[in-house]
């Protein structure tokens, strides 16, 4: 029988209240991110890739007239009739990343085999999102950019990263997120027999 070592991600929530991330957590944000780690682990990002994933995360999944939301699965903010008016409704913004217009959620439906296209609601489901997060990161699906374009082991270029969700917007905040959530994550070995 051949042991095989294998690098568990981890999140340390008490770094992640000292570097200045969260003054308390919610259990739907420690679900949340147990969630989005268990998926860069299966996806095999390493820590700085998993910090970025999770920055991204926090940025876009934040409600601020709401406590406690960082973080969190939400949908685009604005009433019925602002909406509406989007050019990508009903397939606006939902999810860890905020994911937007008919192809988008169309790809997802086929991916995952549920259908976001006649119940876009279901992209909101923390699940849903967080493999939607990780995954269209990971293989560019959001801008044709990819995670490892940006930090691999060469480089860790977190502000350029940006361009994976939405050009470079924000990509300043985002990328001092990042190197925060990066201090909040380590690894464990395991063994695992083959």
């Amino acid at each position: 029988m051949l042991k095989k070592d294998l690098r568990q991600l981890n999140f340390d929530f008490a770094k992640g209240k000292e570097v200045g991330l969260f003054v308390s957590y919610s259990q739907r944000q420690v679900d949340n991110i147990n969630l989005i780690i268990d998926e860069c682990n299966r996806n095999g990002l390493t820590i700085e890739q998993s910090a970025y994933v999770l920055a991204t995360a926090y940025h876009e999944g934040y409600n601020p007239s709401v406590m406690n939301s960082r973080v969190t699965s939400i949908r685009e903010f604005g009433g019925q009739k602002y909406l509406q008016s989007k050019k990508y409704y009903p397939y606006y913004g939902r999810g860890f990343v905020q994911l937007t217009w008919y192809d988008n959620y169309k790809k997802e439906s086929d991916r995952l085999g549920v259908d976001f296209v006649h119940n876009p609601d279901y992209v909101l489901e923390e699940e849903h999102a967080a493999d939607i997060l990780v995954h269209g990161m990971t293989h560019g699906r959001f801008t044709g950019k990819r995670l490892d374009q940006y930090i691999n082991d060469k480089k860790k270029d977190y502000i350029g990263a940006r361009r994976i969700i939405n050009g470079t917007d924000k990509k300043e905040l985002i990328a001092g997120y990042a190197m925060k959530f990066e201090k909040c994550i380590d690894y464990e070995i395991k063994e695992v027999c083959n």
